[in-house]
């Protein structure tokens, strides 16, 4: 049962090169493989901002996947605030069909400490948002 949804509209802030040692094929790095530290702030639904581990294969043009981890903090538009860890990715892009992701249970502080639930990220002709469909009750 999904008690709400939230939509959560950010800006991607920060994007900075990570290394991955020891997943090269035959000891090649080669670029099957890449991965950032993404920084993002909220702005719109839920004001905030987040740090994300993300893991990307393959280019834009020819397929691409990726998987991130990240972490996210802030204050949604009823008041509440709190962090949460979200894991989430996608094929191609992530507005796909193929996008996909969680709430990771027990990750939450404050008021999202009860949150779980599914996640996915969409775009429309104002960029990019989260689309949280967050399960449980809601707290009073």
């Amino acid at each position: 049962m999904t008690a709400e949804t939230i939509i959560a509209r950010f800006d991607v802030t920060g994007w900075e090169p990570a290394d991955l040692p020891g997943l090269g094929l035959g000891g090649d790095p080669g670029d099957w493989l890449g991965a950032v530290v993404m920084r993002k702030t909220y702005t719109e639904g839920l004001v905030g901002e987040s740090v994300a581990h993300f893991i990307s294969s393959g280019t834009e043009e020819g397929g691409r996947g990726y998987l991130a981890a990240e972490r996210i903090s802030g204050r949604l538009d009823d008041g509440r605030t709190g962090s949460v860890t979200v894991h989430h990715g996608a094929l191609q892009h992530p507005s796909d069909a193929s996008a996909f992701g969680y709430i990771v249970p027990g990750t939450g502080t404050g008021d999202f400490v009860a949150f779980s639930g599914r996640a996915r990220i969409e775009h429309d002709e104002r960029g990019p948002f989260f689309v949280f469909e967050v399960d449980g009750d809601r707290p009073s």
